[in-house]
């Protein structure tokens, strides 16, 4: 049976100085970054998340922990690129997704594109199926 499933997937990271800010597998130019055990990639994590969630195979932690050593420093895409051949031996694949990034800044609207097409590159499907959205935070003081 090979059914439409839908996931959610959701993650939070502090930020810290002089770390590379990765997002949706491209590098932003950025003051800081987010502290991680892994290259901290918010937008893949959160993806990762909604694809093993729809499918309920647990979370991102289950199948890559921060305990491990194996995972330090990791490059987000390869978590991806291992959630989806998950995801695909279990007969699926991706019709869709929509990431909304919310920050304070910087502005993303110079990364979308290449966004969407690393992501839809690593999931096997068109640029014209990955959403990638940027939700301005107001500032708290």
């Amino acid at each position: 049976m090979n059914d439409i499933r839908i996931g959610n997937g959701y993650d939070v990271h502090a930020l810290g100085p002089g770390l590379p800010l990765m997002l949706g597998g491209v590098r932003v130019e950025s003051p800081v970054g987010c502290i991680a055990h892994s290259d901290g990639d918010v937008a893949i994590h959160a993806l990762c998340d909604a694809l093993l969630g729809a499918l309920a195979l647990g979370d991102i932690g289950k199948h890559f922990p921060d305990t491990s050593d194996e995972f330090k420093g990791i490059d987000s895409k390869i978590l991806l690129q291992r959630t989806m051949s998950l995801v695909k031996g279990k007969g699926y694949g991706v019709c869709n997704v929509d990431i909304t990034i919310a920050m304070q800044r910087p502005k993303l609207a110079p990364y979308i594109t290449e966004m969407r097409e690393t992501l839809a590159r690593i999931m096997g499907t068109d640029i014209s199926r990955v959403s990638v959205k940027f939700l301005p935070v107001p500032q708290i003081s």
